[in-house]
Parts: C-alpha cells; sequence; structure tokens
C-alpha cells in the first residue's frame, strides 16, 4: 500500500497548483462565497448569499439573474473588493481579490457623472486619477466618445444630454480605464425600452472587439438572452446558484439579430418558470 500513498501524497501535492491554473484560466471567479450582514436589530446575521460558486471565463459575458434581494449585487461587490466574503474566496485573473483592483470596473444604472465636469472630463476621470498625462487622457476620452457615438458633445455638460447620452458616456469612462472585467449592476434599467436596445447593441460589439469578459445583472429576462453566454439563475435570499444556462445561440456580438431568432422565446420561457414567474407564489 507504501506506493498508493505516495501516489495519493503527489496528488495531494498537485491540487493547489491545478486550482491555481484554474482560476488563471477564468477572469472572474467565486469559491463556494457566502456573505453575511449583521441584522438591523439584535445580534443575529442575514445571509446574502451562501455558498456560491461561479467561474466566469476570460472574454465570457454573463448575466446573474434572480428575485430581488437574493444577493446579485453583493456578489458583484465582492468580485469589485468593495468588501469580503465572510467565508470563501474571490478571484481576478488568478489572483485573490483583497480589495479594489485596476483590473476590474463597475457599471451601475445610474451614470453617476460628476455635474460640474464636462462629458470629456467625466470620461478621464479614472485614467485621470491614475496619473495619465492631460494630452493622453484627451487623445483616448476622444475615441471612446466617438465609439459611444457622443462624438461633439465633449464639451457638454451632463445635464445637457438625454438618459441614454449620459449611460453612454458612463460606459466610456468604464472602458477608459481598460478593465479586463466589467461588473454591470442593471446598466440600462432606467432607459426606455428602444434607448435600451440601442446601447445594448453598441456594448456587445464593443466586448466582442475587445475581448472583455462582463458579469451582469438584470432583472430584463430577453437581456439576458440576448447579451450573455450563459446566464446564471439565483434562488431568493440567501442567494444561491440553482441553475447554470448556456445559451447556445449565434449572434452575441449582435443582440438585435439574436432577438429576431425564434429559439430566443424558448431560454426566456425557461427562465420564466425558474423564477415562476407569472404564479401566485412568486408575487407579492
Amino acid at each position: 500500500m507504501l506506493w498508493f500513498n505516495k501516489i495519493e501524497d503527489h496528488a495531494s501535492a498537485l491540487a493547489p497548483l491545478a486550482s491555481a491554473a484554474r482560476s488563471v484560466e477564468c477572469a472572474v471567479e467565486f469559491r463556494h462565497v457566502t456573505r453575511r450582514f449583521p441584522a438591523r436589530h439584535g445580534n443575529a446575521q442575514m445571509t446574502a448569499v451562501q455558498d456560491v460558486s461561479v467561474a466566469i471565463r476570460k472574454g465570457e459575458v454573463a448575466s446573474l439573474i434572480g428575485p430581488s434581494g437574493c444577493g446579485k449585487s453583493t456578489l458583484l461587490n465582492m468580485g469589485a473588493g468593495l468588501y469580503m466574503p465572510t467565508e470563501g474566496e474571490v478571484f481576478v485573473g488568478g489572483r485573490r481579490v483583497t480589495g479594489p483592483s485596476h483590473d476590474v470596473a463597475f457599471m451601475l444604472q445610474k451614470d453617476l457623472l460628476m455635474p460640474w465636469r464636462t462629458i470629456a472630463e467625466n470620461v478621464e476621470l479614472g485614467i485621470q486619477i491614475r496619473g495619465v498625462p492631460r494630452g493622453e487622457r484627451r487623445a483616448k476620452s476622444a475615441i471612446l466618445l466617438e465609439r459611444c457615438h457622443l462624438k461633439g458633445f465633449e464639451s457638454h455638460y451632463p445635464h445637457q444630454l438625454s438618459g441614454g447620452m449620459r449611460q453612454r458616456a458612463a460606459l466610456a469612462r468604464t472602458l477608459a480605464v481598460e478593465p479586463d472585467v466589467l461588473l454591470m449592476d442593471e446598466p440600462f434599467s432606467a432607459l426606455d425600452a428602444q434607448t435600451k436596445m440601442v446601447l445594448q447593441q453598441d456594448l456587445a460589439q464593443m466586448l466582442a472587439t475587445e475581448a472583455k469578459t462582463a458579469l451582469l445583472i438584470t432583472h430584463d429576462l430577453a437581456e439576458a438572452v440576448a447579451l450573455s453566454d450563459r446566464v446564471f439563475v439565483m434562488s431568493e435570499r440567501p442567494g444561491t446558484i440553482i441553475e447554470e444556462i448556456l445559451i447556445d445561440l449565434p449572434m452575441r456580438d449582435n443582440p438585435l439579430e439574436r432577438r429576431k431568432l425564434s429559439a430566443m422565446n424558448g431560454y426566456i420561457a425557461r427562465l420564466m418558470d425558474l423564477l415562476k414567474v407569472g404564479r401566485e407564489d412568486h408575487l407579492g
């Protein structure tokens, strides 16, 4: 039995190396993550997410869907290093997350543009903080504003732009820092349906062109299917992953065309069933 014990010892020694290699292949990885928060009253704790394991591959776009309050935003906050898991670990680019990282950018449903800065100055904010010279900042913001269909609005202020244009500027600001990973918390939920689809198209094309990785929270099931390679479905709080769905459809870089595919309806119906949409036990 000595030879068998040696094989076991050798396998045990290699296990951390195999785990590290797996992390490097993933842009974002949550390993058995649980997050608890102090309750408002008493000594009890509220568990937001429990034992969540999710791995997002490099260049992949994935969506998180689930009931309100199930911990979707909690996962993104941990991915961004804004706070640490109570249990488990989060990795970005194979490195354990211990705080905010330059490799990760966070985009929220509110544009959060600074009203006293022009649109170009808002786009430059992140790279200005990082010490990028003024000329280089201006050149980069000009390229991104043109790519986001905002050429000619560089000197405007946020109050002079529509909601959709401000969100385009927020996307340009997010891309300016050249993140490897984009974490997006319902970035288009405040927009009208037509503007939302146009911005989804812009986002999908930029993600595909630059081979960026994105993890998106959305309550819009059609948006999740149209934009994603995979969709992760979460339970009610404490949030866990109840199903992972591979979106086996072409044209991820062209969600307007993907939406026209009849197979879209099957994926949306499956997500509705998992979320119990339209059933009495899901209401209220």
